[in-house]
């Protein structure tokens, strides 16, 4: 049972990109700015943490990434019909190489769209919470801007850029190609993929047949439209950041770091790492938990969350 959300929504320019945002609860409660994995979208976050956040008196603000939801595609033709072979296979030999790699964008680009929320919202400080490729941006945030975050949450993250030794298992990598080489999909076929992949990343007894999953599926694949190539200009920025091991280390914001023992997209081994860089941040692992933060799951450590958060 969900209680009623108010909310606000409105937009912002970082120069030519205009990012859409949500800002929910009471303007008077503490803001907590979250940051959105790879192709997730402002409605992904599920409500559960929404619920939470709201209900111990905090301000949840999220947002469509660029090239995602209805916030700005950015416009190049690397993934035409007619380039994006090409730039698929340039990319992954690359990728495995461990060679440069050009990327329309950058990570630190999308910290700087999150940062124009805070601006255009007048928020000196906010806390921050950011998973996944969300992370390896508030990553970035944290440590350009210290003087704007009040906490720091990362969950499922890493600081270096993902390799064939520490990124994510084949079987995963393997649907993350088949997501980039078919960018025009069907929405039964977006949706089959989705169950693939949540079927890996996610707890072994979710059940994906059910019409909430199948209905939220196809309210997101509308609401972001039929043109799915900025998953892959997103998956490029990500292959192209180099480390971020300097910047993390200049950290000085308290932080949480959450993990999932047995995740398959971004290895356990990348939270240690981060804990050891990070010279104010305490370390969750479970067991239970693989990539994404189910009810059961965020029910393991949201006490210590809301500790966390308490703690400024």
């Amino acid at each position: 049972m969900h209680f009623y959300k108010s909310f606000e929504e409105g937009n912002v320019y970082n120069a030519d990109i205009k990012i859409v945002y949500r800002d929910y609860g009471p303007k008077n409660a503490e803001p907590i700015l979250l940051v959105q994995g790879l192709g997730g979208q402002l409605i992904d976050w599920p409500d559960h943490i929404i619920d939470f956040l709201i209900e111990n008196n905090y301000r949840p603000i999220v947002f469509d990434n660029r090239d995602t939801g209805l916030s700005s595609r950015v416009n190049n033709d690397l993934f035409s019909d007619q380039r994006r072979t090409k730039t698929i296979i340039t990319t992954y030999l690359r990728y495995f190489l461990r060679l440069p790699i050009n990327a329309p964008y950058s990570l630190d680009d999308m910290a700087e769209d999150s940062i124009s929320i805070l601006n255009e919202l007048s928020i000196d400080k906010a806390h921050l919470l950011g998973i996944s490729m969300g992370g390896m941006i508030a990553q970035i945030i944290a440590a350009n801007h210290p003087d704007r975050i009040k906490t720091f949450t990362l969950i499922a993250s890493s600081v270096l850029t993902p390799g064939p030794l520490n990124g994510p298992r084949r079987d995963v990598r393997k649907l993350l190609m088949q997501r980039t080489n078919n960018p025009n999909a069907s929405i039964g076929e977006r949706i089959s993929r989705t169950k693939k992949i949540f079927k890996l990343i996610g707890r072994d007894n979710n059940d994906l047949e059910t019409r909430e999953f199948y209905e939220k599926s196809v309210e997101s694949i509308n609401r972001s439209g039929p043109d799915d190539s900025g998953f892959s200009r997103q998956l490029m920025a990500i292959l192209s950041s180099k480390n971020r091991i300097k910047k993390v280390k200049s950290i000085k914001a308290k932080t949480l770091i959450i993990h999932g023992k047995e995740d398959p997209l971004i290895k356990v081994k990348n939270a240690y790492k981060t804990n050891k860089l990070i010279e104010n941040s305490n370390l969750l692992i479970f067991p239970q938990m693989r990539h994404l933060i189910e009810e059961p799951v965020f029910n393991l450590f949201k006490d210590d969350l809301l500790i966390h958060l308490q703690e400024v």
